[in-house]
């Protein structure tokens, strides 16, 4: 399996900042939105998601890098050899018999270290979680959003709920649906790992969300109200007179839930757009514009602009 190193195209010793950057650069180039119809491009995609939903994290950057972890972000199940078990140092010597095989152990004392050793009771063991990935959309992890899921092993459909804020690279966890317990022992859980889709629009930053939005050369210069989209749905906005691209406008609590509650903030940065269909009026209108024409705004640039 390819390694989520090769898939970004970093280094393993690659700052979080270059990963993060690899990741945004592949992200934009082959997002679905971007690329319709193209399975390669698709399939590409979910492949970077998930290596940045791993190496993205810190946490499980290091958990992976150590074999904790495998490359889906499944724990490493540890390797039982038998040289663990004749090194316990067992006051019994049931490792050890007068045929002279010491390394070598009847049947039934493979299976010892499922068994109390007072008694010859059986222990009671908890079962291993289950690790799963799940692709959602942005809209879907900042609005929240319900899911059915089925788990490997048949079994009815299970409800997930997909609270409002997720995040990406955030773990989920549905009690009691892991591997079943031993001996009477609960079941483990099944743990989700959420990877978020880039939007085409909307790119979070922390709490806030950043976009851009096109206005007309009309809207710009006379100002007035438009319609904006945020992440529940568009508000109306009022454009002030005179307004150049890159001016940014603040929409306050439109940005994602915050974990301990409260929302964070839209930042809505506008950007003039002609339209694609000649105006005559208004090329007539600048060509006898004078004033217009003396005006330089690269006057503050520098050398020779």
């Amino acid at each position: 399996m390819t390694s989520p190193y090769e898939t970004l195209g970093v280094s393993r010793d690659a700052t979080q900042k270059e990963i993060q950057s690899a990741y945004r650069k592949l992200a934009k180039k082959l997002h679905p939105d971007l690329n319709p119809g193209d399975k390669g491009a698709e399939d590409r995609f979910k492949a970077v998601s998930a290596a940045y939903a791993l190496l993205g994290d810190e946490e499980k950057r290091g958990k992976y890098d150590r074999g904790e972890i495998d490359e889906t972000g499944a724990e490493t199940p540890p390797r039982h050899y038998y040289r663990d078990y004749a090194a316990g140092g067992d006051a019994a010597g049931r490792y050890e018999n007068t045929h002279g095989f010491s390394d070598f152990a009847e049947a039934d004392d493979i299976f010892s270290s499922f068994f109390s050793r007072r008694g010859g009771g059986q222990q009671r063991q908890r079962g291993r979680d289950a690790h799963f990935s799940m692709e959602i959309g942005f809209l879907e992890a900042a609005n929240g959003a319900k899911r059915q899921i089925s788990l490997p092993g048949g079994g009815p459909a299970l409800d997930l709920t997909i609270p409002p804020g997720t995040r990406d690279g955030q773990t989920l966890r549905l009690r009691g649906k892991g591997e079943p317990g031993f001996n009477g022992a609960p079941a483990g859980d099944a743990l989700i790992d959420i990877r978020v889709q880039p939007h085409a629009l909307f790119v979070p930053d922390g709490d806030d969300v950043r976009y851009d939005v096109p206005i007309s050369l009309s809207e710009a210069v006379l100002g007035g109200k438009i319609r904006v989209p945020t992440i529940d749905g568009a508000v109306n906005v009022t454009i002030p007179p005179h307004s150049n691209t890159g001016k940014t406008l603040r929409l306050k609590g439109k940005g994602l839930h915050k974990s301990g509650g409260g929302h964070g903030d839209a930042y809505v940065t506008l950007k003039i757009v002609l339209s694609p269909n000649a105006d005559p009026a208004l090329s007539a209108f600048v060509e006898g514009w004078t004033a217009g024409k003396a005006e330089d705004p690269r006057k503050d640039l520098g050398g020779n602009a």
